[in-house]
């Protein structure tokens, strides 16, 4: 059976606007918010049980964070499009295909920036603002925080395509799960196991792992599709239309990122030039 609800029959050609507006902008916004809970408690407790220098080493490694939701939500939010688009064309099967590329394409990118960013963890957090002093801390922490982006990323934009299939309270769900544990063993590795920025960024992976898993869950669960194995046979022209519908997502999305290098004074041109040649 290919399709359990059709496009007639979805709550987004039945409810009336109003209410949709409701159901899905408030566990978006909700959504959020947790998900900016993960950098405000890692301050929080390390502040409290490691001091400045473990802030300010979790400062220079959290842009690399937000280029990796950048793309997460580039992908997520462009499958979650071009879903809604095939949905309401009563195609089913680009619609599967749509979905199906976009949980591999974020998965392959997930793991690439994963990759560049432990090869060359150095340079880019030299790029950032890494100090002598700031450095070892941010080592330990930006480690263990690249190691885990893949789970950051995926369930990201999973998470956007689940809304589109009209479930946004699973999603919020999902990302409020990985906040609470991130925010239960947070202090538990800091203070107990006296473990500092490691333990802050071991926390953060679990919460991001559990939200990978609750998201993965969902997929078998799609209301409108049911996924086979050539749904998530990359194409090329199907992945294009789906960065071309998310880059807006990206663009504002990674602003935010030059716009903390630009105030902070760490992406100077001058910065920039030294450390491309000492690269090259």
């Amino acid at each position: 059976m290919e399709q359990t609800e059709s496009p007639s029959s979805s709550i987004f050609a039945t409810e009336p606007i109003g209410r949709l507006i409701a159901k899905f902008a408030i566990p978006c916004v909700i959504s959020l918010l947790v998900n900016s809970l993960y950098n405000i408690v890692d301050q929080i407790f390390i502040g409290w049980g490691v001091g400045y220098l473990g802030n300010g080493a979790t400062n220079i490694v959290f842009p690399i964070t937000i280029v990796a939701l950048s793309l997460s939500l580039m992908i997520g939010d462009g499958g979650a499009a071009y879903l809604s688009l095939k949905l309401g064309e009563g195609d089913i099967e680009s619609a599967k295909k749509g979905v199906g590329n976009a949980i591999v394409l974020v998965t392959v990118v997930s793991i690439l920036l994963a990759a560049v960013f432990l090869i060359g963890i150095n340079p880019i957090l030299d790029l950032f603002g890494a100090t002598d002093v700031l450095r070892p801390y941010a080592l330990q922490y930006g480690t263990i925080i690249g190691l885990g982006l893949p789970f950051m990323m995926i369930p990201g934009a999973i998470n956007s395509m689940i809304r589109a299939d009209g479930s946004p309270k699973y999603a919020m769900f999902s990302m409020a799960l990985g906040a609470v544990i991130n925010t239960i063993f947070d202090p538990v590795f800091i203070f107990v196991f006296h473990m500092g920025v490691q333990g802050a960024a071991i926390a953060t992976v679990m919460g991001q792992v559990a939200s990978f898993v609750f998201s993965v869950i969902y997929l078998p669960r799609f209301k409108t599709l049911r996924f086979d194995l050539g749904s998530f046979r990359l194409q090329p022209r199907t992945c294009v239309r789906i960065a071309s519908f998310g880059i807006s997502s990206f663009i504002t999305q990674f602003a935010i990122t030059i716009v903390m290098a630009l105030n902070s004074g760490t992406l100077g041109i001058d910065r920039c030039v030294q450390i491309i040649t000492e690269l090259y």
